[in-house]
């Protein structure tokens, strides 16, 4: 498994829409990319403060936050936590 460094978080990103909520069939050019995900690593913090998000959180992030990365063919995200919008509960 990865572990983050630093203030570094690991997040699963959610699958993308397939349909629209009236039954069309989204093409893949057209999807566009979750901005919602599920922590799966957490780094120790920086600089002696300690990581807000933990493991099995459900999170919101910006748009283009962090690094995409293919690991062990799925696809996840390495993004500082000032890169969280939100905890969802």
């Amino acid at each position: 498994m990865m572990k983050p460094i630093n203030d570094r978080v690991v997040v699963k990103p959610a699958p993308a829409e397939e349909k629209t909520k009236g039954g069309i069939i989204i093409p893949d050019t057209a999807k566009e990319k979750p901005l919602r995900g599920e922590v799966i690593a957490v780094g120790p913090g920086k600089d002696g403060n300690k990581m807000n998000v933990k493991v099995k959180d459900i999170v919101l992030y910006g748009k283009y936050a962090g690094q995409e990365l293919d690991y062990k063919g799925e696809t996840y995200l390495i993004m500082r936590e000032d890169d969280i919008l939100v905890i969802l509960d």
